[in-house]
C-alpha cells in the first residue's frame, strides 16, 4: 500500500498502515493483512496532541476514583450553550461511558416493554438493537430520496408517532450523512409537541459538519426542552472511541434522574482528562482535521463520478460515513463479502441499519468510512472500481 503523503506536512496524510494494524485497533486487526478497513466509524488519525500531554500528565498523578468532573461539566456547558442549550442546569448532565449505554437507558426509562419507538431509517444500528433487545418494538421510517438527499418521510413520521411515545433522532444523521436545516428541525419540533414525544437526540457528530453555519441541537428551541435528552461525546470527532465517556444531557434535571441508574456504569478518570484536553484545547486541531476530511470527501466524490459513474450517493454533509446505493450491480445481495473477498475493502454493509422488517430495503448498500489518508482512500477506491466495473454485465 502505498503511504506518500499528499499534504506536505500534514499529520493526516502520511498514515502507515504497519503501525495502523495491532491488536488493539478492532478496525485493522479484525480483517487479513492487505484488507483496507473503511468499516467501523473511528478515524486512522493520530489523536490531538493536547490530548496526549494531558493524558500523560494525568497519569503522574494517581489514579483512583475521580472527583467531582466541575471543570469538564463547566468547559461542556460552555459548548453547549454555543449550540442553543443555554441555562443547563447543573443536574441536568450526567456522565456516561459513552453514548450507546445513554440509548439503551432512554429507551429502558421512557418506554415500556412492547411499545413503538420511532426513528428514521437507515439508521445507527445500536438504535434498533436498544430497542429490540429490551422488549420494544422498532418502528423504522424510511428517508426518502429526494433530488438532492434524503428527505425526512414527513407523513411516514406523524402517522408512526401516533401510537410512539419516544422518537430517537440522529441529528447529523448516521449513515446518510444529512445535516437537518433549521426548517427541518422546526417540523421536527412541531411534530414531537404535537404527539406529546420524548426525543432522545444523538448528536455524536455535531462537530464533524461541512457547513459553516453554527450547529443547532434539537433542543435549542425551548417548546422541546422539558422533551429531549441531548446525547453527545468526543468519541467521533477527537478520535476517542477507546477512551469511552459521554453525556446525557436535559432541561429537566427529572428526565436524566430517570436515565441514571446502578446499570449504567461510569466514565474514567482518563476520559474525562481527555475530554477537557479536548475542550479546552483541541479546536486548532478539529478544524484542520474537518478540512482534510472535507478534502476526503470532496475527492471520494469526484472519484466515484468519474470512474464509477452508476453508483448512486449523495455527498455527506456531515460525518466521515458516505453512504453508497450499490444496488446496479450484480453481486448486489452480498456487496459486502464480495468487496471483502474480492477487493480487499472492508465496509459495513447497509442492512445492518434497518430493524429486521426492513433489511431487504437496504441490500445493495453500503457504508464506506473516509477517514483515513488521502492514498489509502485512493487505493481503496481504485481497488471497489477494479472489482466492481469488471464484474458489471
Amino acid at each position: 500500500m502505498t503511504t506518500t503523503p499528499d499534504v506536505a506536512g500534514d499529520p493526516h496524510a502520511g498514515l502507515d498502515p504497519a503501525r495502523l494494524r495491532h491488536p488493539d485497533s478492532v478496525k485493522w486487526a479484525l480483517h487479513p493483512e492487505g484488507v483496507i478497513p473503511m468499516w467501523i466509524a473511528d478515524m486512522d488519525y493520530p489523536v490531538a496532541p493536547v490530548i496526549l500531554d494531558a493524558l500523560r500528565a494525568r497519569l503522574d498523578r494517581s489514579v483512583g476514583y475521580p472527583g467531582d468532573p466541575r471543570e469538564l461539566r463547566a468547559a461542556l456547558k460552555d459548548k453547549l450553550a454555543a449550540q442553543g442549550l443555554t441555562d443547563l442546569p447543573d443536574d441536568g448532565l450526567a456522565f456516561t461511558p459513552s453514548v450507546v449505554p445513554g440509548i439503551y437507558s432512554a429507551i429502558n426509562a421512557l418506554t415500556t416493554p412492547g411499545e413503538a419507538v420511532v426513528t428514521m431509517t437507515p439508521i445507527y444500528h445500536p438504535f434498533h438493537l436498544a430497542t429490540t433487545e429490551q422488549g420494544r418494538r422498532s418502528v423504522g421510517v424510511p428517508l426518502k430520496e429526494g433530488e438532492d438527499g434524503y428527505e425526512i418521510n414527513w407523513f411516514g413520521l406523524d402517522n408512526a408517532a401516533r401510537n410512539a411515545r419516544l422518537l430517537l433522532l440522529c441529528h447529523p444523521h448516521n449513515p446518510t450523512g444529512r445535516d437537518w436545516t433549521p426548517d427541518e428541525l422546526d417540523r421536527l419540533r412541531d411534530i414531537v409537541v404535537k404527539r406529546d414525544l420524548f426525543v432522545v437526540s444523538d448528536e455524536l457528530h455535531a462537530d464533524l459538519r461541512y457547513a459553516d453555519t453554527p450547529f443547532e441541537a434539537f433542543a435549542a428551541d425551548p417548546k422541546v426542552r422539558a422533551r429531549t435528552v441531548t446525547l453527545t461525546g468526543p468519541a467521533k470527532a477527537f478520535n476517542t472511541a477507546g477512551l469511552g465517556i459521554g453525556a446525557m444531557i436535559s432541561h429537566d434535571p427529572r428526565l436524566i434522574a430517570r436515565l441514571k441508574t446502578g446499570l449504567m456504569g461510569h466514565e474514567s478518570a482518563l476520559s474525562r482528562t481527555a475530554w477537557q484536553a479536548a475542550l479546552e484545547g483541541g479546536t486548532p486541531w478539529l478544524q484542520d482535521t474537518v478540512a482534510y476530511l472535507r478534502g476526503n470527501r470532496d475527492f471520494m466524490t469526484a472519484y466515484l463520478r468519474e470512474h464509477l459513474p452508476w453508483v448512486k450517493f449523495f455527498p455527506v454533509q456531515a460525518t466521515y460515513l458516505q453512504w453508497l446505493d450499490l444496488r446496479a450491480h450484480p453481486r448486489a445481495h452480498d456487496i459486502q463479502t464480495f468487496l471483502l473477498d474480492e477487493a480487499k475493502v472492508a465496509v459495513h454493509p447497509g442492512p445492518l441499519f434497518a430493524p429486521d422488517a426492513q433489511k431487504s430495503l437496504y441490500e445493495g448498500f453500503v457504508r464506506v468510512n473516509f477517514a483515513t489518508s488521502r492514498p489509502l482512500l485512493e487505493e481503496a477506491l481504485t481497488r471497489m472500481r477494479d472489482t466492481l466495473n469488471r464484474d458489471l454485465p
